[in-house]
């Protein structure tokens, strides 16, 4: 499963939303079958940055191993004018994540599948959940539902 997101409009594609789009097109020129997208999340930016993200996940069939499928990733953000290095959580065209990996853990340097901030990203977690509800996250073994139930319950106030 990909994350994506976008907070900075493209010269050529437009606006985040159809920056997003216009991303799972490269992923499928690129030989990546987009099994299924979630709908589009506007989200507040977490960090420095003051524009709004829009936020999706797509569930996708590939014959990559993740260190491929990384390197495909990070290439297409460069196509869409993402540059390496920078401010962290600035705003950006495009990000495009791994978060999870039918073959479940993975761990390289450069690399680590589940992502390790998914759990408590509500704005990878509702995504990713209204498509691939029932995925198991390898670590904790609870379904993306439960992570997101999780992170989004409302909590009551000892007394």
């Amino acid at each position: 499963m990909i994350a994506l997101g976008s907070n900075r409009p493209h010269q050529r594609y437009g606006g985040p939303r159809d920056v997003l789009a216009a991303a799972l097109g490269a992923l499928e020129d690129a030989g990546v079958e987009v099994v299924e997208q979630a709908p589009v999340l506007l989200s507040d930016a977490v960090g420095p940055s003051l524009r709004r993200y829009a936020n999706s996940a797509a569930v996708v069939a590939t014959s990559l191993e993740p260190p491929e499928l990384l390197l495909l990733l990070k290439s297409i953000e460069r196509s869409f004018g993402r540059r390496a290095g920078g401010q962290r959580w600035a705003s950006r065209v495009l990000d495009l994540d791994v978060i999870l990996w039918s073959g479940g853990a993975y761990a390289a340097s450069d690399l680590i599948i589940p992502h390790p901030l998914f759990r408590i990203r509500d704005f990878v977690l509702r995504p990713a959940a209204s498509i691939a509800a029932e995925w198991r996250d390898p670590v904790t073994h609870l379904s993306v539902r439960q992570l997101s139930a999780r992170l989004t319950r409302k909590t009551r106030l000892r007394r």
